[in-house]
């Protein structure tokens, strides 16, 4: 808890035994909720959640694999159930930083923002650390968000590192939302579309030599979520979010 604030993390993981305990073990104490939602591993990612688990911590696993962005929503719909008041996402592989964290909530708990990404390209090590081609593809994707959603600060549109308030989930149609690769681009619409203020924060990007599981066929579900939020914008168009 901060500031008298119930704080959730949701832990989407898919295939993560590697990783799943150390991103559990390192949470910082002020959380008062850790949901890991498995979607469908194949490993044991769920039994070492389980068994590191404590009070604060729930393991949900899908039965099918529905895609991080379903994980994420079934996680959003149970901190919801639980009275929290602001839920961040931080994925199951340990890529995000939890020294951030404090960061990435202070905008909504101060009452300046419905939504926080983190921003990983404001970073002065992302040069040394994020691979090149991730680097060239994170400022692309951000370039035609930005554009399609009406958010012209945007700067890293693929950040999964994020927070979200209570208001901000309520105003949301979350059985809309894209569940699989490009659920951001399409829950980045989806904020414009409802107005709520969206706001960056700069967070440290961590990779581990791991491979890009971004493929082609990825590139184009994610153009085509990015054309539809433009649609939807002209078709509908509001007064869009705020990006500071």
């Amino acid at each position: 808890m901060i500031e008298s604030a119930r704080i959730a993390v949701v832990v989407p993981a898919f295939n993560e035994a590697r990783w799943i305990a150390e991103t559990v073990a390192t949470m910082p104490s002020f959380v008062d909720h850790v949901i890991v939602v498995d979607d469908a591993s194949s490993d044991t990612t769920s039994a070492i959640a389980r068994a590191t688990a404590s009070e604060r911590v729930e393991v949900i696993r899908h039965a099918d694999n529905r895609g991080v962005g379903a994980a994420i929503i079934t996680g959003y719909r149970r901190s919801r159930a639980l009275g929290t008041d602001v839920v961040a996402v931080m994925a199951g592989d340990g890529q995000m930083d939890p020294v951030d964290l404090p960061s990435v909530l202070r905008p909504i708990l101060a009452g300046e923002a419905d939504y926080v990404k983190g921003n990983r390209l404001l970073h002065p090590g992302v040069y040394r650390t994020m691979p090149p081609q991730r680097l060239a593809g994170t400022a692309a994707l951000a370039w035609l968000t930005r554009h399609a959603a009406g958010l012209p600060s945007l700067g890293d549109s693929q950040c999964g590192y994020t927070a979200i308030s209570r208001a901000a989930i309520d105003a949301l149609d979350l059985g809309a939302i894209w569940p699989r690769y490009g659920y951001p681009n399409d829950l980045l619409g989806a904020l414009a579309r409802e107005r709520l203020r969206v706001r960056e924060v700069m967070v440290r990007p961590v990779y581990r030599g791991e491979a890009s599981g971004l493929r082609a066929r990825h590139l184009i579900t994610i153009g085509y979520l990015i054309g539809r939020v433009a649609y939807r914008r002209l078709v509908a168009p509001q007064r869009p979010a705020v990006v500071d």
